[in-house]
């Protein structure tokens, strides 16, 4: 489950950077609304991999 919410974090990472970096490049366009939408999966992901950490410490 760790790699799983490292993997939502990072989607999660671009997606913000792309929300900066696509008016620059596409001049002034705003980005994409699948961009606005994966936006969320950073803290989602953040939190998957805290819990998953936190549950597998816990059984030990």
């Amino acid at each position: 489950m760790v790699a799983v919410g490292v993997a939502l974090f990072a989607v999660g990472i671009i997606a913000a950077a792309a929300l900066f970096v696509t008016p620059a490049v596409a001049g002034g366009l705003t980005a994409p609304l699948w961009v606005y939408l994966c936006t969320p999966l950073a803290p989602i992901g953040l939190a998957v991999s805290v819990a998953a950490v936190v549950v597998s410490e816990s059984r030990r």
